[in-house]
């Protein structure tokens, strides 16, 4: 017929379709980070009892299309979240204490970020190696050695978060890391943000950091299993060099189990990350919550949403 446009293609409907986006955050010192889809929302509370609320925009390499290519998204939802993670604890630790520091350069992030990443890679990853190492004159299968070097790596792991809980301070960011889960189900079951009603949410989440780390340490005994046992030097390299590999891995593995939770395979996946979440997370007050909530909002309000959602997005 004249005048009329052609429909558009059934294929090109879908490509043009938005695709779904689920939001996440951490805690930080005395509040809470959430990341939107262009940018992340940090509140905190203030020593006046005030909150304090910021929105900083993503660099287009956390949300450009390289972060939707399988396996590529899982090195890059690395970076972000280590860099971002650590300029949000900076920033957050001048806000909450109230003191006058030097303004954060970029400089001050990415060393915070080095030396973070060089300790955890020697107390999680060259630590375990030596320990296996050393019973290596008893053990004669390296499928074996390398089993037990997982299972070492994964003790340290637990007895480090069972440390630093014992500390004021974590206790408090443990709390606002509840307080963020809570926040983030309540969006995504449609339920109103008020303290009132996010208070009887859980404080564990499947898409959970702690869940994505027990996840990459077990992925680890797999991976490293494949090379056997090579030279002392050979395999302290590879336990360097294969970090992103299996950062990658997990984090398409977390991406699956998240949504496909109600399948009972996969539930039963995911049960021991949740276990896991209860030494990193605490019963927040309703003061942390609030303050979860507000980042939450001004997360919505970045995007453009309302603070109830109708549908997961």
């Amino acid at each position: 017929m004249k005048g009329r446009l052609p429909r558009p293609p059934l294929f090109f409907s879908l490509m043009k379709k938005e695709k779904p986006f689920y939001y996440g955050g951490q805690a930080v010192m005395g509040g809470v980070m959430i990341r939107g889809r262009n940018s992340t929302s940090i509140a905190v509370r203030r020593m006046d009892g005030g909150i304090e609320v910021s929105t900083r925009q993503l660099a287009t390499l956390y949300k450009g299309k390289w972060r939707e290519v399988p396996l590529v998204r899982g090195v890059i939802a690395l970076i972000e979240t280590v860099v971002l993670g650590t300029s949000a604890l900076m920033y957050s630790a001048q806000i909450s204490t109230e003191t006058e520091q030097e303004k954060i350069t970029p400089g001050m992030i990415w060393g915070s970020v080095i030396v973070g990443v060089l300790l955890a890679v020697v107390l999680f990853f060259i630590l375990p190696l030596l320990a296996a190492r050393l019973l290596d004159p008893f053990i004669a299968s390296s499928f074996l050695s390398n089993v037990i070097e997982g299972v070492i790596r994964i003790v340290f792991f637990i007895v480090y978060l069972a440390v630093i809980g014992r500390m004021k301070d974590i206790r408090e960011i443990f709390a606002y890391h509840g307080a963020e889960h809570m926040s983030v189900n309540a969006y995504e079951s449609g339920a109103p943000l008020e303290v009132g009603t996010v208070m009887k949410y859980s404080t564990a989440h499947t898409r959970c950091g702690t869940s994505f780390l027990l996840v990459v340490l077990v992925l680890a005994i797999a991976v490293f299993a494949l090379l056997g046992r090579p030279p002392i030097l050979i395999s302290i390299a590879s336990r360097i060099l294969l970090l992103p590999v299996i950062a990658a891995l997990g984090y398409e593995l977390i991406k699956f189990e998240a949504g496909h939770s109600h399948n009972r395979f996969v539930h039963w996946m995911l049960v021991p990350g949740l276990w896991l979440q209860a030494m990193t997370t605490r019963r927040p007050t309703d003061s942390q919550v609030e303050v979860a909530i507000s980042a939450m909002k001004k997360a919505l309000e970045s995007d453009g949403l309302t603070a109830v959602a109708d549908t997961v997005r």
